[in-house]
């Protein structure tokens, strides 16, 4: 996508790849890269990309109610919503839209609630600020799938147009409220019905896990768009993404920081 091209051929690319990219999540269904003319190739591109996907869900009643995110790097930007429709809470059974090897992906994560509005504003929110808006900390898994058939040859912008492999959010019990509880790493285990058990050593990414929240609540108020009650917050995985097979139940164990089961079944 041409950053020299007049505006209102910009916004027509913009809105054509945002609305190849919203069939095919409400599908559930991969294709090709898109076409040179609609790729973005900036992150402003990107991003606007994505948020007229979000546009188009919100009008046919399917806002955003979550968010995730990591610190940004000197290489990429990581930020991209979730929709209602694809966030389930603490459901004994999670839909999802398998793998091309049959098989659920998810990454392991926690979940801020936003308790209390966080509209846009021209100084930033002080971290103090922010933790005072939240309620309660959830363990979760998000749900990934990407539209592209070759996620692979994807750029990082391809990625962010698309959401960032997002396809939704499972969200289970509430952190273990322990005082001073070490919420940076935590041993993870996995034990499948089969008999099968996956273990690791989960370490968050920022290590702070609260560190990409903070930015993010300050660059979505630079862009103009607010968090609200009842929103959640991801801010990245502890241990990559997790191929575990359907219909089986998966316990997982968080450390001390919690416990849950749940069955993924395909959309």
């Amino acid at each position: 996508m041409s950053s020299t091209a007049t505006l209102e051929p910009v916004q027509m690319q913009i809105h054509a790849a945002a609305k190849e990219l919203a069939e095919r999540r409400a599908a559930g269904t991969c294709g090709d890269l898109l076409l040179p003319e609609l790729r973005p190739t900036s992150f402003e591109q990107a991003f606007a990309i994505q948020q007229t996907v979000a546009a188009i869900y919100k009008a046919n009643n399917n806002p955003i109610t979550a968010w995730k995110c990591l610190l940004p790097s000197a290489e990429k930007t990581v930020v991209a919503p979730i929709y209602q429709a694809d966030v389930y809470q603490q459901s004994a059974t999670c839909p999802l839209y398998p793998s091309t090897k049959d098989l659920a992906r998810v990454e392991p994560e926690l979940a801020f609630e936003i308790a209390r509005d966080l509209p846009p504003r021209t100084t930033p929110y002080t971290e103090a600020e922010i933790d005072a808006a939240l309620g309660h900390t959830r363990l979760a898994l998000e749900l990934i799938k990407s539209r592209y058939h070759t996620p692979s040859e994807a750029t990082h912008f391809d990625a962010l147009a698309d959401g960032l492999v997002n396809q939704g959010l499972w969200l289970g019990p509430v952190l273990n409220p322990l005082a001073g509880l070490e919420t940076s790493h935590f041993e993870l285990c996995v034990n499948i019905k089969d008999g099968a058990t996956l273990q690791k050593s989960a370490i968050h990414p920022n290590g702070f896990p609260k560190a990409g929240l903070y930015w993010l609540v300050n660059f979505l108020s630079a862009q103009g768009i607010d968090l609200t009650q009842g929103q959640y917050v991801i801010t990245g995985s502890y241990a990559g993404v997790l191929d575990l097979p359907l219909a089986q139940v998966c316990d997982f164990e968080y450390g001390a920081l919690g416990q849950f089961a749940v069955t993924f079944t395909a959309k």
